[in-house]
């Protein structure tokens, strides 16, 4: 049977509201945990017209001014400009951290298997209980779906061309969204793209269009996916000069499905930005991905998700599921249980294996957290191993 049908996904620069929280909220986390790699932090943050909250539970040794983090974390992605009505140097600022829950901290510090006397990777239990899921797919080098790949590419050379004075007219604020057009689950072609950017008011509607589709779109997307049919909507509703927190509130963990997949696969809901690794929602999340990553990079699938869930204060998942969509070599089962021989998906198993308890997390908090080069949940070091299996 032939199969035609369409999928999409969106990015957002930097500079969107959100992007703000998710910013500052793992520029604060890095800020602890270079004082202290221990520090047990779960910190979000909200935003609107000059005013930022940040709130949560942190646990350190480490002394953070916090305030200036954020401070300067809002000057780097570009919001300077006073007029604007969110700036670094004029925002107000309101700080409500408390230290980590001692319940949780029980949980997590002695698991139920360190209670039945296990090895030193059990001391450590998940810090909540939850889903989480990691997809990898062939269909770009990254091993990434192609609509999110593109729309993060997009968003990135939208910041690029605002940042070094190609278009000098542009404010921080900016989103993207592809839809590929796939034929028997190929790619075929791009259908349709979607770019809006705000903008200062020296510049019109014609001539944003005409630059950004040459030095944003023609820039970024592979000439043969692109043909005569494919639709381009840019600014579509026209002036966009009121934007990032001002024209939107913004809060930490609201572009989970921008972090991950773009939707092409399931998310279990909990955000990444600001918390350490302890969250099991960001590392298990992380593992999850290299996991799947290894396995298509290894033939052993060309397609893989896997799911993962927690019990808080219980080291081992209560489930590991994988699901290769007909592409796997092995059957799902036999795969879920060569992911649990040849990894493991204990907490503090994870945090050694992904090094994670270094100040990394900046780099993740805008254009997704899979398909970056020079992180250690993206390298495909145990294909090798893997391959034995085929």
């Amino acid at each position: 049977m032939i199969m035609k049908n369409f999928f999409t996904s969106e990015s957002v620069t930097a500079g969107h509201p959100d992007k703000v929280c998710d910013n500052i909220s793992d520029a604060i986390l890095d800020a602890y945990l270079s004082g202290d790699p221990t520090s047990r932090v779960a910190c979000e943050c909200s935003a609107t017209t000059q005013f930022v909250l940040i709130m949560g539970e942190i646990t350190s040794n480490a002394t953070v001014d916090v305030k200036k983090v954020a401070r300067d974390v809002i000057a780097r992605i570009g919001y300077t400009d006073k007029s604007t009505g969110f700036s670094a140097d004029d925002v107000e600022i309101l700080i409500k951290l408390n230290k980590q829950s001692p319940d949780i901290a029980l949980g997590v510090d002695n698991s139920f298997e360190a209670k039945q006397g296990g090895d030193d990777f059990d001391k450590l239990g998940a810090g909540d209980q939850g889903i989480m899921f990691g997809y990898a797919c062939s269909e770009t080098d990254e091993l990434m779906p192609l609509p999110i790949s593109l729309s993060h590419k997009l968003c990135q050379k939208l910041e690029q061309v605002r940042k070094d004075g190609t278009l000098k007219y542009l404010r921080p604020d900016g989103k993207g969204q592809v839809t590929v057009e796939y034929f028997n689950g190929k790619v075929k072609r791009i259908d349709t793209v979607v770019l809006s950017s705000q903008h200062d008011d020296t510049i019109s509607t014609e001539q944003l269009r005409k630059d950004l589709k040459e030095f944003v779109i023609d820039k970024v997307l592979p000439k043969e996916y692109l043909d005569e049919d494919t639709k381009y909507f840019i600014n579509p509703t026209g002036r966009f000069e009121v934007g990032g927190p001002t024209g939107d509130s913004g809060l930490t963990g609201r572009k989970i499905i921008v972090d991950t997949y773009g939707g092409k696969c399931p998310h279990g809901g909990g955000a990444f930005s600001g918390k350490d690794p302890t969250k099991v929602d960001r590392s298990a999340t992380y593992m999850a991905r290299y996991v799947c990553k290894n396995i298509v990079a290894s033939g052993l699938a060309s397609e893989c998700q896997i799911q993962l869930a927690y019990a808080i204060g219980v080291a081992k998942p209560v489930s590991v599921l994988v699901n290769t969509f007909g592409t796997g070599k092995l059957s799902d089962q036999e795969l879920a249980e060569i992911v649990q021989k040849e990894f493991d998906l204990r907490p503090s198993a994870i945090i050694e294996k992904l090094d994670l308890r270094k100040p990394i997390y900046s780099a993740t908090a805008s254009y997704g957290h899979f398909g970056k080069e020079g992180f250690s949940w993206e390298k495909t070091d145990k294909a090798c191993d893997l391959k034995k299996y085929l």
